[in-house]
């Protein structure tokens, strides 16, 4: 036996030796130590509580009242006995921006159509996209045009010292036109206008032979049907012999006698064209009859059915009229024209004339024809050998019709025979150009009424 006690005196143990059984030699033997008696002394505890859990009795439910949102997301409905238990603290929630305002439209009324309203695009949202047959500014090929894609567009100086230095130079210094070609331009762009109503008929008349009055057909014509691309013809009404064939090169031996006896059989313009001669500008000319043999004199009814034919095959049609107001074709003429152009020569024989043809028109009914007449003043002779006062002539006729044009003295001219209007003075030409863009500026609509 033996026993051991701890220094304090508080712990002592009690043990005995006991005998190996293998080689008997003693060893100490402790017993089992309590584990609850080394606590003896400090007292005893009191019992743990019993925890019951506890009984949760929920109250009826009943749905909450609907209320439309305000921006933020709906309060949480409360739970009974909640404040018990702590919650955990919430954290803020970013807030969704409002909805744009869409503006309500009215219904459409009764009996009114209904067209889509679509809303205006709210600042900064892109509006609409273009529709799509439509497409963007400047990709279309109508913007693909020769004065943005070309960089030599001008067109080269027609003569003198400019067109000399745009050759020297190859085209590298481009002198700009002068102002008198600038002018030539624009008359040229009132001469190609179209014709509104599909033909216009245009009298060029005198009271007296040798003024000029076929000249003048044949350069308004000539000037017409250059610039133009489509038909032009003049028509020689002289009920006598006419000269208007004679101022071309003649190619058909036809006249207009032949074209009216020969008028059922006409339904093409190849047809026509076998009855006229055209000039190098491409004129066309109707010649009158040149035979003495021929008594019949081209009256109102022949002027009318040729008149009719070629309406329906040229856009410019130029009479040719015979002197005189009172032969058999003339009240045809006057009824059917659109325009005249009375000639008059620098005298004062003739222009007392022309003033008295303006004085004949106003008293038998054509007033209009008088108020709109072109007076062209032909210088058939040299002007330096008159004496008369072109500016006072002018002047007198300004206040009587539409427009005065002076047609200076040209010796291709005074010859007789053909015109080639390349061999006309280039003053003479742009007289020429005055008179076709005056007579052009009533080819448009409403402009001949």
């Amino acid at each position: 036996m033996w026993w051991q006690e701890s220094g304090d005196g508080h712990d002592r143990r009690l043990g005995h030796f006991a005998a190996d059984d293998a080689d008997g030699e003693l060893t100490r033997k402790t017993p089992p130590i309590d584990p609850l008696s080394s606590l003896q002394g400090l007292g005893s505890f009191p019992p743990p509580p019993t925890l019951n859990p506890p009984v949760w009795n929920p109250p009826a439910w009943e749905p909450p009242a609907w209320t439309p949102p305000t921006g933020g997301p709906p309060p949480a409905p409360a739970v009974p006995g909640s404040a018990d238990v702590p919650t955990p603290p919430e954290h803020p929630r970013p807030e969704a921006p409002a909805a744009p305002e869409v503006p309500v439209f009215p219904p459409p009324q009764h009996g009114e159509p209904e067209v889509p309203v679509f809303p205006p695009p709210q600042h900064g949202e892109p509006g609409p996209p273009p529709p799509a047959d439509i497409p963007p500014a400047g990709t279309s090929s109508e913007s693909l045009r020769p004065d943005r894609l070309l960089r030599t567009r001008r067109r080269p100086p027609v003569g003198g010292w400019r067109r000399a230095v745009f050759n020297l130079t190859g085209g590298l210094i481009h002198p700009q036109d002068s102002k008198a070609e600038r002018h030539r331009q624009e008359l040229i762009e009132r001469i190609r206008q179209p014709v509104a109503a599909g033909h216009f008929r245009v009298a060029v008349m005198s009271l007296k032979g040798g003024v000029g009055k076929t000249t003048t057909t044949i350069g308004l014509g000539a000037t017409l049907a250059h610039h133009r691309g489509d038909r032009v013809i003049a028509v020689d009404a002289n009920p006598d012999r006419g000269t208007l064939s004679e101022k071309l090169r003649v190619e058909s031996p036809a006249t207009v006698r032949h074209l009216l006896n020969d008028r059922a059989g006409i339904w093409r313009y190849a047809d026509v064209r076998s009855y006229t001669s055209q000039a190098p500008s491409r004129l066309e000319v109707l010649a009158s009859d040149r035979d003495p043999a021929i008594s019949e004199a081209f009256n109102a009814d022949d002027y009318r059915a040729v008149a009719q034919i070629l309406e329906r095959f040229y856009s410019i049609a130029i009479t040719d009229c015979g002197t005189g107001m009172l032969h058999s074709a003339m009240s045809a003429i006057l009824d059917m024209s659109d325009q005249i152009v009375l000639v008059s020569p620098v005298t004062v024989d003739g222009a007392r004339s022309a003033s008295a043809t303006l004085d004949w028109l106003q008293a038998h009914g054509h007033q209009d024809l008088a108020a709109s007449a072109v007076v062209v003043l032909s210088a058939v002779k040299n002007p330096r050998r008159s004496a008369v006062n072109i500016n006072e002539l002018k002047d007198h006729f300004t206040k009587r019709c539409r427009a005065v044009i002076g047609v200076p003295f040209d010796p291709h001219l005074e010859q007789g025979s053909e015109v080639d209007l390349d061999l006309l003075r280039t003053a003479t030409r742009d007289m020429y150009l005055e008179v076709g863009a005056t007579i052009a500026d009533r080819f448009g609509p409403g402009a001949a009424t």
